[in-house]
Parts: structure tokens; sequence; C-alpha cells
């Protein structure tokens, strides 16, 4: 399957490592959403997520942080491009939407089967550096769903 992935491609390039740190955020926010049902920490991620969707990444509070973190500990800059995770933040702010939605109407449990998936893909890129982006999107290209 790697071989015939399609990936989505602008030729911007984003540090990794930053990328990485802002999905251990995410996943970190996650868990705590997935044990308090806060409605509020899906709220600040809808944001954040449509923010670095948008390419707005100088406005998003974890894009901010990571770049902290990065200039804190002088972490080195990884390019990769940039569209596969921009993909996948609009992903994740489907995700926060439905999430959003199921708390406010009641459903926690669904809110916290969409919190947990939203926690593996997080921890996929945050530790292995695995974006799923590229999977969801030569799926959904396939279907005819993606240009």
């Amino acid at each position: 399957m790697r071989n015939n992935l399609d990936c989505p491609v602008d030729f911007v390039k984003v540090n990794e490592n930053r990328v990485r740190l802002v999905a251990t955020m995410v996943l970190t926010l996650a868990f705590i959403c997935s044990i308090t049902a806060n409605w509020l920490i899906p709220a600040f991620l809808f944001i954040d997520f449509a923010l670095r969707a948008f390419n707005l990444n100088t406005y998003s509070p974890l894009a901010i942080i990571a770049g902290m973190i990065i200039k804190l500990f002088d972490i080195k800059n990884k390019p990769v491009d940039r569209a596969p995770k921009r993909f996948a933040a609009f992903i994740g702010l489907g995700f926060m939407a439905m999430i959003l939605l199921s708390l406010f109407g009641g459903f926690t449990t669904i809110a916290k089967v969409l919190l947990i998936i939203i926690m593996v893909f997080a921890a996929l890129e945050s530790l292995a550096g695995f974006c799923a982006g590229c999977y969801v999107y030569t799926y959904l290209k396939r279907l005819g769903l993606t240009k």
C-alpha cells in the first residue's frame, strides 16, 4: 500500500518536529477531554485545527507553543511537505465538530469513541512520525471524493 499512496502535495515545507509536538499536545488534550468530557477542550481544538487547516498557523496556539519548544530546546528542522498535514488538520476539524455536537447532544459515549480515534492518529504522528492523512486521502480519492 505504501507505494500506491497518493498524498496531497503543495511543495511547501514545514518542520516535522513541530508537527509532531503539536500532535503530542492534541493527544494530551484529547486524553484529558476523554476523562472530563469538558466541551471547552474540543472547542479549543476545533479552533486550532481550523487555523492550521486554513494555513493560519501563525495564529494557532498549539503551533505557537510547539515553535517556542523548538526554539527553547534548539530542535533541528526536519522538512516535510505541508499538504498531508493540512489535510489531516481538516479531518481533525471534522472530528472536533462531531465531538462537540456529541457532547452538546448528551452523546458522551460517541464523543469518547471519536476522541479515541483522534488519540490514535495523534499518537501515530507524535510517537512514530506516521501521518495517516495520505492513507485517508488515497482512499477518498479512489472513492472519487477528492481531486
